[in-house]
């Protein structure tokens, strides 16, 4: 706690002039709120996202998240349902990163049910270490810690957030690392991980099958409707692959491009040449869930390998990812080769 207190100190002193009333109209800037439990992240004068430790999501998060233009492209559910919106897997919030096996303990469907499990896996925010912004990017560095149901600390998390512009691309890096405390830290192998993103519903697939969804009152409505009304969604790999089939694939990255509204929308999401397992294989399923697990091999390959990542105590290990957002126009391989090639060679 005297780490947090110092860290939050050092950062009210550097965002002392972004309260949310003075943001400049061009670059990254901040605004700070900790009666709300979050940090807002404006670029070009809009919100672009907030880094989010909601008591009730049991881990920290990225959400909403927006185009350059304005849209939002996360669901808004359970935190602000909109209409229309699947009410389902109510702990795939935003934008995070965690895991569903580590020492047996989930730290990814922890809220499932609406309620901290008794047997989950909790992240907590524990401090802020560094907040700049900039012309064209802006850096937050935060702490966090991966605690047992009793409290005990398994994992120490210190993670960078890059934001950047570049024209009507908005571009997020993430780099994370994790150090074991006293014990060895297992992730055994299972799909449930590790890097998501809960898309809107328009960025859905239009998958074949009925659904529940959510009315004007926010709740599930009583009518049941195609999963394909509304949603205009498509995956597309690195590897050629599309649709529902990148599930289980491995690939260097994954794009979702639909439209909201009347707006194009493109959402990739980057692996890094350095990471364990790559390339990545990836959880992306259809009805939103996009996520990318370089430790599930068991499930993604019916039981042929295993990986069974661990930590020895006081180990590292850094897990880096890139999130680029489009707006207007849907991004081509060639540019996502691009991007994934510069990022490649970043964070060494």
């Amino acid at each position: 706690m005297k780490n947090y207190q110092l860290t939050l100190a050092i950062t009210l002193l550097v965002c002392i002039n972004s309260n949310g009333q003075n943001i400049k109209p061009s670059g990254i800037d901040f605004s700070l709120k900790e009666n709300e439990r979050k940090i807002d992240v404006y670029a070009a004068g809009k919100l672009l996202t907030s880094y989010c430790w909601p008591e009730n999501v049991y881990k920290p998060i990225l959400y909403p998240v927006y185009t350059a233009s304005g849209v939002e492209i996360t669901r808004g559910f359970p935190l602000r349902p909109r209409k229309g919106e699947r009410a389902d897997h109510i702990h795939q919030v935003g934008m995070w990163l965690n895991y569903g096996k580590v020492n047996g303990y989930d730290f990814w469907g922890n809220g499932s049910r609406g309620f901290k499990d008794p047997a989950g896996g909790e992240i907590k925010h524990t401090g802020i270490v560094k907040v700049q912004g900039g012309n064209d990017e802006g850096t937050l560095v935060v702490t966090e810690s991966w605690l047992s149901p009793s409290g005990y600390e398994l994992l120490s998390e210190k993670t960078e957030y890059h934001f950047f512009i570049q024209g009507p691309l908005r571009i997020i890096d993430r780099v994370t690392t994790l150090t074991a405390n006293d014990s060895t830290v297992v992730f055994s192998d299972t799909k449930e991980g590790m890097f998501g993103i809960r898309v809107a519903r328009q960025l859905e697939l239009p998958l074949n099958e009925m659904i529940t969804v959510i009315d004007a009152s926010g709740k599930p409505s009583g009518n049941k409707i195609k999963a394909s009304e509304g949603a205009t969604g498509n995956y597309r790999s690195s590897r050629g692959i599309e649709g529902e089939k990148v599930w289980g694939t491995r690939a260097e990255w994954m794009h979702l491009y639909g439209i909201i509204g009347e707006e194009k929308v493109s959402v990739a999401v980057c692996d890094h040449p350095l990471n364990p397992g790559y390339p990545t294989y990836w959880h992306a399923r259809g009805y939103g869930l996009f996520a990318a697990n370089p430790l599930g091999w068991n499930d993604f390959t019916g039981g042929k390998e295993q990986f069974n990542f661990s930590l020895k105590p006081h180990q590292s290990v850094t897990f880096r990812y890139r999130v680029i957002i489009g707006s207007g126009n849907h991004l081509s391989d060639t540019e996502i080769n691009l991007f994934a090639r510069k990022f490649g060679e970043k964070y060494l």
